[in-house]
C-alpha cells in the first residue's frame, strides 16, 4: 500500500469532516418577501471555516491582488458545525450585509433557499458538468443552483491487508456478508486476537444519519423518494437497519460502536483494534503517518463500501459557497464563487490540504494521485453516493433518524416498530 505526505494539518482534516457531518436546529420561519439582487460590485467578505494551513488566505490573496477595487476579506466561522449554523441563520433573520459570500454545509441549501437567504447562481458561468455529478445537486434546491459545490466527499471502507492476507482472504469485501466472513477467519487467527470487526459511526448525532442512509441504499432503499415522500419501511430500508442491528446483536460491530463518532473510530482503526472501519478520507492521512502515531501505517487500504448484494452507496457530504442575499456586492461575490471552485484554483488548493474537492478532473489528475492515493477509490464511491434528504427542516427530520435508529440499534424497539414509528415522524415533518 501506497502512503502519503500531506503538507495540511490533522487538526484541519478533522476540523472539517465534523463540518462536513454536523447539522443543528434552528428556526423555521420561512422568508416570505422576495429579496433584491443587484450587480453592484466593492469589496467583499467571505465566511468559512477556520484557515490552520493558510491555504485559503493565500488564495484570497491572489484574487485580492488582481481585483485591487474588489478584494475580499475572510471571516471566520466556529468550528463547531451547529454554532456555524446558528450564527448564519442569526444573521440571514436580521438581513445583515456582514457576510457576502458564505459556506454552507451541504445539508443547510434547502434551508437558506427556501427561505431567500441565499441567490439562485447561473449554472454556465460554473461549467456545472465538470463537478462531481452527486455533489452539484448538494447545491440545488427545486432545481435551481443556489450553492456552487466546493468540498465533497463521501464514506470509503478501511481495510488491514495484514490482517486479511494472515487468514487467507484474497480480496476485500464488496458485500456485508463477505466482511463478516472476513472477520470470522481474521478471527481465528494469532494476529486477530482481541480485534474488533466493524465500526462506523452510531453515537447518537449527524453521523448515525449518515450511517444509517448508507446501510438502506446499500441494500437498495431509500431514505426518501424523489417527490420528497420518505420511504423507509420498504422492504429494502428495513433490510439496511436490520444489518445494523444484526452488527450489534451479533458482535460484528462492537458494543461500544453505540458511542462512536469519527474520531473515536479512527483512533481505534488507527490503534490497530478494527479490521475494518468506515469513514472519511481524511483518516488516510494519519492512519499513513509514519511518526509512530499509527500502528497500521503501511497495513491497510480502501475500497468502496460494501452493500447488501455488492458494492454500496455512500452519503454525500461537503461544504458549498453561496451569494448571501443581503450581500450589497453580489456581482463581485458571484465571481469570487466562480474564482474559487474553478478547476485551476482547486488543483492549487488540493496539493496544499488534503480535502477532497468537487471538480471530477481532479480525481483522474497523476499529480493529485500520487499525493492522495485513494483518490480512485474515492472517485469510484462518489459516482454511487447519493445527498442526504433535501428538506427544510433537515434538524428535524435527522432527530428524527437518530431517535429511532438509535432505539433499534439498542433493542429498544424492533425493527419493524422503528421504521413505522420514523415512516411517522418524516411524514409528519416533510408534509
Amino acid at each position: 500500500m501506497n502512503t502519503m505526505t500531506l503538507t495540511g494539518t490533522a487538526a484541519t482534516a478533522i476540523a472539517l469532516t465534523l463540518a462536513l457531518s454536523a447539522c443543528g436546529s434552528g428556526s423555521d420561519d420561512k422568508g416570505s418577501s422576495s429579496t433584491a439582487t443587484n450587480d453592484a460590485r466593492g469589496p467583499i467578505t467571505f465566511a468559512t471555516g477556520k484557515d490552520l494551513t493558510g491555504t485559503i488566505q493565500m488564495l484570497v490573496g491572489k484574487w485580492n491582488t488582481a481585483h485591487p477595487n474588489e478584494k475580499v476579506r475572510i471571516i471566520e466561522l466556529p468550528e463547531d458545525g451547529d454554532q456555524t449554523r446558528q450564527q448564519l441563520v442569526q444573521n440571514a433573520q436580521i438581513k445583515s450585509n456582514a457576510y457576502d459570500v458564505i459556506r454552507l454545509d451541504a445539508v443547510w441549501t434547502a434551508e437558506f433557499a427556501a427561505r431567500r437567504w441565499v441567490l439562485p447562481l447561473d449554472e454556465s458561468k460554473l461549467d456545472p458538468s465538470t463537478f462531481v455529478p452527486a455533489a452539484l445537486e448538494t447545491g440545488k434546491y427545486r432545481g435551481k443552483l443556489y450553492a456552487a459545490p466546493w468540498l465533497t466527499g463521501t464514506g470509503i471502507l478501511y481495510y488491514r491487508t495484514d490482517l486479511l492476507k494472515a487468514a487467507g482472504v484474497k480480496s476485500p469485501p464488496t458485500t456485508w456478508t463477505e466482511l463478516t466472513d472476513a472477520c470470522a477467519k481474521v478471527k481465528k487467527t494469532p494476529e486477530g486476537k482481541g480485534v474488533d470487526c466493524f465500526a462506523g459511526q452510531y453515537d447518537k448525532y449527524e453521523g448515525l444519519t449518515v450511517n444509517f442512509s448508507e446501510a438502506v441504499q446499500s441494500a437498495g432503499g431509500q431514505v426518501f423518494d424523489a417527490s420528497g415522500k420518505p420511504q423507509v419501511t420498504t422492504p429494502q430500508a428495513k433490510a439496511g437497519l436490520q444489518f445494523l442491528v444484526d452488527g450489534f446483536k451479533q458482535g460484528t460491530i462492537p458494543s461500544k460502536g453505540v458511542t462512536l463518532k469519527e474520531e473515536e473510530g479512527r483512533r481505534a482503526f488507527q490503534d490497530g483494534k478494527l479490521v475494518f472501519h468506515r469513514n472519511w478520507a481524511y483518516v488516510y492521512a494519519m492512519a499513513s503517518a509514519k511518526d509512530g502515531s499509527s500502528k497500521v501505517n503501511g497495513k491497510f487500504d480502501v475500497v468502496p463500501l460494501p452493500g447488501k448484494d455488492g458494492p454500496g452507496s455512500g452519503t454525500l457530504g461537503g461544504n458549498n459557497l453561496s451569494v448571501s442575499a443581503f450581500s450589497k456586492h453580489q456581482a463581485t461575490a458571484r465571481d469570487f464563487i466562480t474564482y474559487i471552485v474553478s478547476l485551476e484554483t482547486q488543483r492549487e488548493y488540493g496539493k496544499e490540504q488534503s480535502f477532497p474537492l468537487s471538480r471530477t478532473a481532479l480525481y483522474d489528475d497523476p499529480a493529485m494521485v500520487k499525493l492522495y492515493p485513494y483518490l480512485p477509490v474515492l472517485k469510484k464511491s462518489l459516482q454511487a453516493a447519493k445527498p442526504r434528504p433535501v428538506a427544510v427542516k433537515y434538524s428535524e427530520v435527522s432527530a428524527a433518524i437518530q431517535d429511532n435508529v438509535t432505539a433499534a440499534i439498542t433493542g429498544k424497539k424492533t425493527v419493524d416498530q422503528a421504521s413505522t414509528d420514523l415512516q411517522t415522524a418524516l411524514s409528519g415533518l416533510t408534509d
